[in-house]
């Protein structure tokens, strides 16, 4: 049985931070599951690249997954703004399973209340609301804090796929 990634995410994803890290992750062997409210939904990317997601947040549990993937654009944003999403999330940090986040991916963590203590990084924008919820943040293309992988921009995307591929596969 194939090991399963879960992406959380919803219309006006940057599209890159979806399609690469997914690309990277399928090479790697592993299924990646697209979530979000409804399943068979589509979504639309800020560039205009359209997803299907393959199954609805009440409908898996963060058990069925070996980790996390949330990539930026306005996405999070939204996600952050229902408790499921959340709680998905806390979960994996909770447990310290491996969750990698890009961009603007990081602002779900401050909802959870679980930043304080994390060595992070994220889109510039974000980076003080990550501090303010006691981060610590550090301006490099890929940090690595345990099982937390973050990256800033479409720009780090080959150091972030590198860095959570060799995570996953070690």
């Amino acid at each position: 049985m194939t090991e399963k990634v879960a992406v959380l995410v919803t219309d006006m994803v940057e599209d890159v931070e979806l399609t690469s890290p997914k690309k990277a992750l399928e090479k790697a062997g592993y299924e990646v599951v697209l979530i979000e409210k409804e399943a068979g939904k589509l979504i639309t990317g800020k560039k205009g690249t359209t997803f299907t997601i393959d199954v609805a947040i009440e409908d898996v549990t963060p058990d069925d997954f070996v980790a996390l993937l949330i990539p930026g654009g306005f996405s999070p944003d939204q996600l952050r703004a229902d408790q499921r999403f959340v709680d998905f999330t806390k979960y994996f940090l909770e447990n310290d399973l491996p969750l990698f986040a890009i961009c603007h991916g990081p602002q779900l963590f401050i909802q959870t209340g679980l930043t304080e203590g994390r060595t992070l990084t994220s889109y510039i924008t974000v980076q003080p609301d990550l501090a303010y919820a006691g981060g610590t943040i550090k301006d490099e293309s890929v940090v690595i804090d345990k099982n937390l992988i973050t990256s800033r921009t479409p720009d780090d995307l080959p150091d972030f796929e590198k860095a959570i591929v060799t995570h996953l596969t070690a």
